[in-house]
C-alpha cells in the first residue's frame, strides 16, 4: 500500500508519519482482532464472548428475574391479606347478627314485663276498689234502708246521695236487683222462695238486699225472694 503523500521528510532526510493520520488508523482497527496468521477474526460480540455490556445485561436480567419472584410473593401476601380481612369481615358480621337477636330478645323480655306489670298493676286497683267497697257496703245497706223508710232525709240524705254518686263515678259501683226480673243464680242469692201461676219462669218477687258489681266482678250477690211457676 503507498504511503506516498501520507508524511513528511525530517533534516535527516527520513520520511515522518504524521501523526493525525496515524490516529485515524489506529482508530479504524480499534476491536479488530487477529489470529496467529495476522488474519482479523470476528470481533467478541459475534464468538459469544462476554464483554463488560454483556456482563450488565446479565446483571439485569437476573435482577428482573428477582423482581419478578419479589412481585410474585407479594400477589400471594396481598392474597392472604384479603383472605384473612375476608374472614375478619365474616367473624364481625356474626357478631353483629348475635348482638341484634340478643338485643331483640332483651326487648321482648321488657315488653312482655311492662304488659304484666299494667295487667298486675290493673287487677291490684280493681281489688282495692273492691275491697273499699266491700267495707262499705253495710253503710250502703243502712242507707237504702233508711230510704225505703222515708227516713232518709235533710244532711244525711245529701251525704247518703253524695257517697252513692262518688262510688258510682270514681269506682264504677253499680247496684243491680229489681223485682221482676228473672232469677239468674250467678248474680242472685235466693234466701226464700214460694209459687205461683201468675209467673212462667222463676222470678223475684222481693229484694231484700240489693246486690254491688264493679264493671264485670259481682262484689255482692243480690238477696232476694224467688217466686216459681206452679
Amino acid at each position: 500500500m503507498s504511503t506516498e503523500g501520507t508524511g513528511h521528510e525530517d533534516a535527516d532526510g527520513e520520511e515522518r508519519v504524521d501523526s493525525a493520520l496515524a490516529d485515524d488508523i489506529e482508530s479504524a482497527f480499534n476491536g479488530v482482532v487477529l489470529n496467529e496468521s495476522g488474519n482479523p477474526v470476528a470481533s467478541a460480540e459475534a464468538t459469544g464472548e462476554a464483554g463488560p455490556g454483556a456482563a450488565d445485561d446479565g446483571a439485569r436480567a437476573v435482577q428482573d428475574s428477582g423482581n419478578a419472584g419479589d412481585a410474585a410473593d407479594s400477589g400471594q401476601a396481598g392474597e392472604s391479606e384479603l383472605d384473612r380481612a375476608r374472614a375478619e369481615a365474616a367473624r364481625a358480621a356474626d357478631d353483629l347478627a348475635r348482638a341484634r337477636a340478643d338485643l331483640y330478645n332483651l326487648q321482648q323480655e321488657y315488653q312482655g314485663f311492662v304488659r304484666r306489670s299494667r295487667e298486675g298493676a290493673a287487677g291490684h286497683r280493681e281489688a282495692g276498689q273492691a275491697a273499699v267497697v266491700e267495707a262499705l257496703i253495710p253503710v250502703l245497706d243502712e242507707i237504702a234502708l233508711a230510704r225505703q223508710h222515708g227516713d232518709l232525709t235533710g244532711t244525711f240524705e245529701t251525704t247518703a246521695d253524695k257517697l252513692e254518686a262518688v262510688l258510682a263515678d270514681k269506682f264504677g259501683l253499680e247496684r243491680f236487683g229489681q223485682e221482676g226480673e228473672p232469677f239468674d243464680p250467678t248474680i242472685h242469692e235466693a234466701l226464700m222462695a214460694t209459687e205461683s201461676d201468675e209467673v212462667s219462669e222463676p222470678s223475684i218477687a222481693l229484694v231484700l238486699q240489693p246486690g254491688y258489681r264493679l264493671g264485670e266482678r259481682v262484689v255482692r250477690a243480690a238477696r232476694v225472694q224467688v217466686v216459681n211457676p206452679t
